[in-house]
């Protein structure tokens, strides 16, 4: 009877943890809905406004700034490589060493890039802050909903929201820990079907664990 109580309260404790997680999942995927809408309204814009043949730079200022707070308010991944691809494009735009038809060209394929990014699973390497130190680390991205990270001195962890910005949190729970690594080897591995058991990292709630 014992053996069943506790069963059931484990059933219940996880029920729950379930019916959050894709509470949480369902708000993410609204907001990237949402996003991906305005995204799109800019872009009917921006070719309505091409195809009446009437001036592009002010529609493609504005969608240099759309796209540039949507890459910085987004998970943290290679924002710097990011970013500054997207500043050569503006770069040469205003110098108008390139002309407005080719940066809307190219500006376009970063909005779709940007967007790509919600449903690419992998593995990558990029500079993060652990615990106050910059260190080249291996990262696991899961859409733009979770990303891990393990560095080479064996600590692993989670990118968490922290304010207006993002914090990369180590776990120290063993199980945990161990959950972390086995998503890293089954990657590594280039399996990516299958039943895994990861930690709640998701980034809208801050990687609550």
């Amino acid at each position: 009877d014992e053996n069943k109580e506790t069963y059931k309260a484990q059933m219940k404790s996880l029920s729950l943890q379930i019916a959050d997680s894709e509470a949480q999942i369902n708000r993410i995927n609204t907001s990237i809905k949402l996003a991906d809408q305005e995204l799109q309204k800019v872009l009917d814009k921006i070719a309505i406004t091409s195809t009446d043949n009437v001036e592009l730079k002010p529609m493609l200022n504005d969608a240099f700034t759309l796209l540039e707070n949507s890459i910085r308010q987004g998970i943290p991944f290679k924002l710097p490589d990011r970013l500054a691809a997207l500043e050569k494009i503006r770069s040469d735009f205003r110098a108008e060493t390139i002309t407005d038809e080719r940066a809307l060209a190219l500006l376009w394929a970063s909005y779709e890039d940007n967007i790509r990014l919600t449903s690419e699973i992998g593995l990558f390497k990029q500079k993060i802050n652990v615990d106050g130190q910059n260190v080249m680390s291996q990262v696991a991205k899961i859409g733009t909903v979770m990303l891990f990270f393990a560095t080479p001195d064996n600590r692993v962890g989670y990118v968490a929201k922290d304010g207006g910005g993002y914090t990369y949190k180590t776990v120290n729970d063993k199980e945990k820990a161990e959950s972390i690594v086995a998503l890293f080897d089954a990657l590594t591995k280039q399996i990516r079907t299958g039943y895994f058991t990861i930690p709640n990292a998701l980034v809208l709630t801050g990687g609550t664990l």
